[in-house]
């Protein structure tokens, strides 16, 4: 487990500006971890290409306070800034990799992955994003039975019950491997045999074999009512009726997340301070995740009041 004074979530445009501000400081041990395959997967994914990436965001002129910044240019040219960021700064990011837990320890956080201890931190800066969805299947999901189907976890995991989780990623691993021995548990997953699994999860789904059913290669077909259960309907003509089912596509929505790491929300919005620190200590939120507001610059520079407020703060993260 790394021992971290700083732990960033997240390798967005916010992320990035908060590894960089805690470098520039001579803050050490500076880790970001990402769930996706590379950095600012956001403007990857939703930015077509040679799309322009505009500094003034709706008109609105945002002044630049700390280290990063950029004038308005194309995708690739900013990914290939942000790159050089990541470079010139020495900034350290570990991908395919997804925290979605927090854990207080003394005057630490553990950063948690499912139930894997990845990293204990002194600080933890949050810098998700809000673009993130849960994806849904193309099949409609009937209105009898969506009280149990979720594409988050809950707060209060189930226990006793027949639950089919449908996904072939490391979120469907971890949430198997979770309630493995507390449920009767089934994976089920369109491929004959996981591909995108980091390797620990897979050790885990291997110790936990005779506690999980396995469909390999299955798809399903539809959903239906069936005595207050769901019953699910496989396009190889198999059924079976499960109490709850846990779809886990990729995606997640901030505020369930943030809920679930112990962060206060009022009017819908997370409980923050100007400078982002929330109501857990040494837990700050930056960019869109913390105000809703869509700019680059506006990230950079949520980025550089955190780190700022951190060092006046918690002066001896310096000394860590």
């Amino acid at each position: 487990m790394k021992r971290l004074t700083v732990g960033i979530i997240g390798a967005g445009p916010a992320g990035i500006a908060a590894g960089v501000e805690c470098k520039a400081k001579g803050i050490n041990r500076v880790f970001l971890f990402e769930k996706g395959t590379k950095f600012c997967s956001t403007i990857r994914r939703l930015y077509p290409a040679n799309k322009r990436v505009d500094k003034d965001y709706k008109g609105i002129t945002v002044i630049n306070e700390g280290i990063c910044s950029f004038e308005t240019e194309t995708k690739e040219e900013f990914l290939q800034r942000m790159k050089k960021y990541i470079q010139d700064y020495d900034i350290q990011v570990e991908y395919n990799l997804e925290i979605n837990g927090l854990e207080k320890k003394g005057d630490d956080y553990i950063l948690k992955a499912g139930t894997f201890h990845i990293a204990e931190a002194h600080i933890v800066i949050i810098a998700t994003g809000i673009f993130d969805r849960p994806k849904k299947p193309s099949y409609p999901i009937p209105e009898e039975v969506k009280e149990r189907v979720f594409f988050e976890l809950p707060k209060e995991l189930p226990h006793g019950e027949k639950i089919l989780i449908v996904g072939g990623g490391n979120t469907a691993a971890e949430l198997a491997c979770l309630l493995a021995g507390k449920c009767d548990v089934y994976l089920s997953y369109r491929r004959p045999q996981f591909f995108r699994i980091n390797e620990e999860n897979l050790k885990e789904l291997e110790k936990r074999k005779e506690d999980i059913k396995f469909f390999l290669g299955s798809e399903i077909k539809a959903l239906e009512a069936h005595n207050g259960a769901v019953k699910v309907l496989f396009n190889d003509g198999h059924s079976e009726s499960f109490s709850k089912i846990f779809y886990c596509l990729g995606g997640s929505t901030p505020k369930i997340f943030l809920e679930k790491m112990g962060i206060s929300f009022s009017d819908n919005k997370p409980v923050i301070d100007e400078f982002g620190e929330s109501n857990l200590e040494r837990v700050f939120l930056i960019g869109d995740i913390a105000v809703k507001r869509g700019s680059i610059m506006f990230a950079f520079n949520s980025a550089h009041r955190a780190v700022k407020r951190m060092l006046e703060k918690y002066p001896n993260i310096q000394l860590l």
